[in-house]
């Protein structure tokens, strides 16, 4: 996945920073001079790049706000030639996380008749023969959004598609399940992409598929992980304030410190070790952090 490194901050909206990666720039350039000239000048291809710009942030925006909507925790957004990433971190619930992931494309489905109205009354009032690039963006702008819109729900994990389907199938087949199943769809679509990329003898279906394929490998590991980790004894007392599981018996804390692992709840967040002591943990079912007087806390509620 992009992150902030050999990224520029071009601004902060409602406390969530915007990078734009360097690589977007150069893509942009070598796009705007030279791809098919569809315009009587650049103008209309860098207005076709400024706008893709913007659905693409949009949609991002909508899994920020989202997750905020139902408790979760939003952090950056980085733009890349590939797309954008909006780095969230929802609850821990199927429903919550269906519902962060979704709002990405119903952003696109919105704009949807938005452009088609454009396109309509522009086709009503002829502009292909009086404003002849007006037109032809419009036009474009809307095959944009739709073709983004087609093919961010295609079911392939990391998609959004992909994250919705394994959402639903976390309601009846549980969180670890889940994962394994939508990477496993995910790998076969890498599969149509590669085969897809070579008979179209497209280098960016060939790093898309690459880029699917990494994630996929990670979404299977980390389902082995969720699986193995589910199937370890509670301990009594104790319950995560996001997700409300029991923490896991074990020594399956490490210490930041000396680097040994350790049970951080028989030891009272105290590293037998070395002795540093932890105020705080985090969950291994969520990945969320907090207090120990919490943990007790949710427990009891």
């Amino acid at each position: 996945m992009p992150t902030r490194g050999g990224s520029f901050k071009i601004f902060t909206l409602a406390g969530i920073s915007v990078f734009v990666h360097w690589s977007w720039f150069l893509v942009a350039v070598y796009s705007i001079q030279f791809r098919t000239h569809e315009y009587s000048s650049l103008v209309g291809n860098v207005a076709e790049y400024l706008v893709l710009f913007l659905i693409v942030l949009t949609h991002e925006f909508g899994h920020q706000l989202a997750c905020r909507s139902v408790g979760g925790q939003t952090h950056d957004i980085v733009l890349w030639p590939l797309g954008g990433v909006a780095y969230v971190s929802p609850p821990q619930r199927p429903g919550a996380q269906l519902w962060s992931i979704a709002a990405g494309p119903l952003v696109n489905v919105v704009l949807v008749p938005v452009f088609t109205i454009l396109v309509l009354i522009s086709s009503r009032l002829d502009w292909f023969g009086a404003h002849p690039d007006a037109a032809a963006f419009l036009h474009n702008v809307w095959w944009i959004n739709t073709g983004l819109l087609i093919f961010n729900l295609m079911p392939v994990y990391p998609l959004d598609g992909g994250q919705i389907l394994r959402s639903l199938l976390w309601f009846p087949f549980g969180r670890a399940n889940s994962l394994l199943v939508a990477s496993g769809i995910g790998f076969i679509g890498v599969a149509g992409l590669i085969l897809l990329a070579v008979l179209a003898r497209s280098i960016w279906l060939g790093i898309m598929a690459a880029f699917i394929l990494m994630n996929c490998w990670g979404g299977l590991k980390q389902a082995r992980v969720l699986a193995r980790v589910a199937k370890i004894p509670r301990r009594e007392g104790f319950a995560c304030p996001s997700c409300k599981s029991a923490p896991p018996l074990g020594d399956l804390w490490r210490c930041g410190k000396c680097g040994k692992p350790f049970d951080i709840f028989l030891n009272q967040g105290t590293c037998p070790h070395c002795g540093t002591q932890y105020n705080a943990t985090q969950c291994l079912d969520c990945g969320t952090s907090a207090p120990f007087a919490a943990w007790c806390q949710a427990r009891t509620e």
